[in-house]
């Protein structure tokens, strides 16, 4: 799979893509389809990919799990152009722009404590809505920090009023209200550092990012992350939202699942090439061989459900071993 970054028809690459794996915990094989999708996407449209650590969530942070990531995508074959960079190496990125966020006022210094939020958040709400954070420190200014030097305290970010919009690639045209998925939202903590939404739109925007395909559990974080893009007048990436892998459980795989990590497949030598046909055919490229999965893959193919794992399917891959 290792072809050069460059369109089908030859023209210069008009894309640039993006893996960002997190190094919390082994990626499963829910991780290797979203970037194998991400991959064929960016490769098709004959664009670069970079790859981004994404680390600053420290305390959830395994540092061995950097290099397993690395192996991991190598062992796929899931090469990229640029990185890996690394998010805890590029916090001074991150401070810089959460300065332009204070400089228009359009963050707050929050001390509210989760116990607190949580008392105020069990008011009633809609079925279909998240409980918004209250506002309870929404009237401070920035000036206000300094008076709050001793304790812990979260930047939060103002949400305007109505919802948000965007023509997903994937899903067509969505539209969310980010009242209804927690309200002002935290972009960084006082002493500890930058928060994902914040992280994220800065260094898509650094590394000129144009398109991001990834879980469709992400979804709610795409409103949060259009309006930071708006806010910073910068101009957000294309975003697609594709279907997870579900275990044979039905459930949503997680890190924890230990039998269908890659790590798990890499070191009981499973061939991963039986793995990429399969999950490539769960994305819609059917028989196609992998010579052809360039020209044959396309977003809009993708099936509209979760691709589930059978215990059939499972004990198939570990078959394949030498």
């Amino acid at each position: 799979m290792n072809q050069p970054a460059q369109a089908i028809d030859g023209s210069s690459p008009p894309v640039v893509g993006r893996l960002a794996p997190s190094p919390t915990g082994g990626l499963h094989i829910g991780h290797a389809r979203t970037f194998l999708a991400a991959w064929l996407s960016a490769r098709y449209l004959g664009g670069r990919l970079i790859l981004r650590i994404e680390d600053i969530d420290v305390a959830r942070v395994r540092p061995e799990s950097l290099q397993t990531a690395l192996d991991d995508l190598a062992w796929l074959g899931l090469h990229w152009d640029e990185g890996p960079y690394i998010q805890s190496q590029r916090l001074a990125g991150y401070a810089a722009i959460l300065d332009r966020l204070k400089a228009a006022e359009l963050v707050y210094p929050c001390t509210c404590t989760r116990a607190e939020i949580t008392r105020a958040a069990s008011a009633p709400h809609l079925e279909d809505e998240k409980p918004s954070y209250p506002g309870t420190c929404s009237r401070r200014t920035v000036a206000d920090a300094a008076r709050f030097s001793s304790q812990t305290f979260a930047w939060r970010f103002r949400v305007p009023p109505g919802p948000v919009s965007w023509l997903d690639l994937y899903k067509g045209p969505q539209s969310l209200d980010p009242s209804h998925l927690g309200g002002d939202f935290i972009v960084a903590r006082q002493s500890v550092g930058p928060a994902y939404q914040l992280a994220v739109v800065t260094d898509d925007s650094h590394m000129g990012v144009t398109q991001v395909v990834r879980g469709d559990d992400l979804i709610p974080s795409t409103p949060r992350q259009i309006l930071l893009y708006q806010a910073l007048g910068l101009h957000p990436p294309a975003f697609a939202h594709i279907p997870l892998a579900l275990g044979p459980d039905g459930r949503r795989l997680a890190k924890r699942d230990g039998s269908i990590k890659l790590q798990t497949l890499r070191e009981k030598n499973v061939d991963p090439a039986p793995l990429l046909k399969t999950l490539a055919s769960s994305l819609g490229l059917g028989q196609a061989k992998p010579g052809d999965w360039l020209s044959a893959f396309r977003l809009e193919n993708i099936p509209p459900t979760p691709y589930q794992l059978t215990a059939d399917s499972l004990e198939s891959l570990f078959a394949t071993q030498p």
